[in-house]
């Protein structure tokens, strides 16, 4: 798993070189910019395939060449089953996008309901705990 991030963070300096001497030559500020946001896609992948690799102990079970299928199997996460707050939370965002062409005070009200809306579904399965009597 090394050669990933190793891969992605020599990727981000050749991106960062590369923004220095397009800058130096005279390069327009787009290219510019589109080749530093670049390496910092690059720098953030990077850092999180050596993050993951720190966490695992460096060796993945995609990477044992004598592995099976059923090695990587476990847990993955839990994914909700059905969510009506992706609903909300696209509709603020909506009306925010509307709000800016049609007024400010459209972007405020549906700011609000954007930050109600995040609200719920983060935390749509949290319960609170149960009170000892």
């Amino acid at each position: 798993m090394k050669t990933g991030w190793v891969l992605f963070i020599g990727l981000a300096v050749f991106y960062a070189i590369l923004t220095v001497i397009y800058w130096q030559v005279g390069g327009e500020a787009v290219g510019i910019t589109a080749i530093a946001l670049s390496a910092g896609l690059a720098l953030i992948i990077g850092f999180y395939l050596w993050f993951t690799d720190r966490r695992s102990g460096g060796v993945l079970p995609e990477d044992n060449q004598q592995g099976e299928i059923a090695d990587s199997a476990g847990e993955i996460g839990f994914f909700s089953p059905h969510s009506w707050w992706p609903l909300p939370v696209g509709l603020s965002i909506a009306a925010i996008g509307t709000g800016i062409i049609i007024g400010w005070w459209l972007v405020l009200i549906a700011v609000g309901a954007l930050v109600i809306s995040i609200i719920g579904l983060v935390l749509e399965y949290e319960r609170p705990s149960a009170s000892v009597h």
